[in-house]
């Protein structure tokens, strides 16, 4: 997630200097051959214009539909953070009294079960854009902590041994995480340690972690529909690569007349580029949000919540060695 104020005008032309290079020599191309007396090169306008009605129409939708995707992802992980500080504070007040040192094992479950979850929802997938060289250099300005360490280690400082072999040996370690959370409550539950009012308020919310859980992996493993998503490719690029050849006549006949005459169809180039610049960047920043858990600058900060959780709930069993809140590098925070 970007924390400041807005992504620089420099970040901009860095981070889209590519699509630049490639859109400038689009433009050159036709240009220069029209300049040549390649007069036939130019097309009419008009239905150019209404492909790019067409595109923006798709654009807007795609951009929307990653927008409310990245908005869901956020909205789950609010719900997560909301339910652990109720999970936490029920908990201790319900099983304190009984056994304090079974709530300090179920809270550190739980940081667990965050630590695997958002490890499992960083896991690359096919339709993803991290593995894009335009991403993977934007990436060297911030710290993904899932790429850089490992789940077994961070598990560690959460869980027993022989509970750490148990759980690295499942496929879904969060999901198995808070079945054996279920399976202590049931325990105390049997033991006399919780009432029925009890079991079932604390009950109720694990069963609104796996809600939450149900709905990030869903997002996380049902990519942006692949029809839509091709396209919306598609009429972008048909329409970057006829933009140019469609405005030759238009800025050649704006010199007719003038001391300008035949030198403003140069003004061709920069114009197409602006034009064409605009409809890419503009798909290129919808496709940089519609994964929200893939590690790119404007993902939900999974890593952040789960700290910022992690250090409340300690704070509840009045601890002292809290761990330190995880502030943004570069204004990128995750």
């Amino acid at each position: 997630m970007h924390s400041g104020k807005r992504f620089g005008a420099l970040e901009f032309a860095v981070w889209t200097r590519r699509s630049i290079y490639v859109l400038t020599l689009l433009s050159a191309v036709p240009t220069v051959l029209y300049y040549c007396g390649w007069t036939f090169v130019s097309f009419p306008w008009q239905p150019i214009a209404i492909m790019g009605t067409a595109v923006a129409f798709i654009v807007g939708f795609k951009n929307n539909a990653s927008y409310s995707r990245l908005w869901e992802a956020r909205q789950i992980y609010g719900a997560v953070i909301n339910d652990s500080r109720s999970f936490g504070y029920i908990l201790r007040d319900s099983l304190s009294l009984n056994n304090s040192n079974k709530v300090k094992e179920m809270f550190s479950r739980h940081y667990a079960w965050l630590t695997a979850l958002r490890f499992q929802l960083r896991e690359p997938r096919a339709w993803e854009n991290m593995n894009t060289v335009q991403f993977e250099e934007y990436s060297k300005k911030y710290e993904i902590p899932e790429r850089t360490s490992r789940l077994e280690d961070e598990l560690k400082k959460y869980l027993s041994e022989n509970e750490l072999q148990y759980i690295l040996g499942k496929k879904n370690r969060a999901t198995q995480l808070m079945a054996e959370q279920s399976k202590e409550l049931s325990e105390a539950y049997k033991n006399g340690e919780i009432n029925d009012f009890q079991w079932t308020q604390i009950n109720q919310q694990l069963v609104k972690f796996t809600d939450s859980q149900g709905k990030a992996e869903r997002i996380k493993n049902f990519p942006y529909p692949r029809n839509f998503s091709s396209i919306t490719t598609y009429l972008l690029l048909l329409f970057i690569i006829f933009v140019p050849f469609g405005l030759l006549k238009e800025f050649d006949k704006v010199g007719d007349g003038t001391f300008f005459e035949g030198y403003t169809l140069w003004f061709n180039i920069p114009f197409s580029l602006l034009v064409t610049w605009c409809f890419h960047t503009l798909d290129s920043v919808g496709e940089s949000s519609v994964n929200p858990f893939e590690g790119s600058p404007n993902d939900v900060p999974i890593t952040q919540i789960s700290r910022t959780i992690e250090i409340d709930m300690r704070d509840m069993l009045d601890e002292k060695d809290l761990p330190p809140a995880i502030t943004p590098k570069n204004n990128i925070v995750m």
